[in-house]
């Protein structure tokens, strides 16, 4: 049975690792900075402070916050999956399929976007140009996204001028467009749960768009979905609509960061 700790467990995504994580075939070890909520005390779950000894036996940590201090890893001899969207760059990503690699000791989170993209192939057939709009809810910084845009709205409706501290920039009534990438535009949309990647499909030379049977882990919806709808799942709920004779189409995905974008992903990585 795979030993292993969550540090950062009262945090958003550390709350729903653990709960997912504890009905699988593997011992949890949930490890918190800070004082616990009420909830928590209350709950079933009991987390413990970070400390090098409770990591003695632990075969893998993840990281859903920074700890307190270096060294409560610094004798760690195990693997390390860190999912801080501040993440060290120079780790790898996580394999879009299959489970851990081989001789890797350490691996980062791989950006949902990059997911969702990576399903193209097995979700439409035909495609020869993508491009697209990815509008992004402030869920993939976690708690601090949450909390930040709560109090920026509060303080607008009050007539006051919001905090910028825990964003980084100002989202309430805000959209907010970023530098593209590629044919990839991301918009920042004062949403606090939920993604929508709406893509803009040309068929191949020759071809014409299809619609493929959904692989794991993705639903064909009969509408597309809304960013409320997907908060609440942990399936990627996908909707295409064709044009000119299937030579065009829209193809909207709505996908949570938090289940489908991580929680989803760290079960397969860990075979669980």
């Amino acid at each position: 049975m795979l030993k292993l700790a969550v540090i950062g467990a009262g945090t958003l995504l550390g709350r729903e690792l653990v709960d997912a994580l504890e009905t699988r075939e593997c011992s949890v070890l949930p490890l918190s900075h800070g004082p616990t909520t009420v909830e928590e005390e209350l709950g079933d779950v009991v987390i413990f402070a970070p400390s090098p000894a409770l990591l003695e036996g632990i075969e893998l940590v993840i990281l859903a916050e920074t700890p307190a201090t270096d060294e409560i890893l610094a004798g760690f001899q195990g693997r390390v999956l860190d999912l801080r969207p501040n993440a060290e760059p120079s780790l790898d990503p996580m394999p879009v399929t299959g489970g851990w690699p081989k001789g890797k000791i350490a691996l980062r989170n791989r950006p949902a976007v990059e997911q969702v993209l990576a399903t193209l192939p097995r979700l439409v057939g035909g495609i020869g140009e993508v491009g697209g709009t990815h509008l992004r809810s402030v869920a993939f910084l976690g708690d601090q996204g949450l909390d930040g845009l709560l109090e920026q709205t509060i303080a607008i409706l009050k007539g006051e001028e919001p905090d910028t501290a825990k964003l980084g920039y100002r989202a309430a009534f805000e959209v907010i467009p970023q530098i593209p990438r590629g044919r990839i535009i991301e918009v920042r949309v004062p949403a606090f749960h939920g993604d929508l990647l709406v893509l803009h499909l040309r068929a191949a030379d020759g071809a014409t768009l299809a619609k493929l049977e959904a692989p794991q882990g993705v639903t064909w919806a009969e509408h597309p979905a809304s960013s409320r709808e997907v908060s609440v799942t942990p399936e990627l709920l996908a909707h295409l609509s064709l044009a000119d004779e299937g030579r065009a189409g829209v193809l909207t995905l709505a996908f949570d960061p938090i289940l489908w974008g991580t929680l989803m992903p760290v079960l397969r990585l860990l075979e669980l």
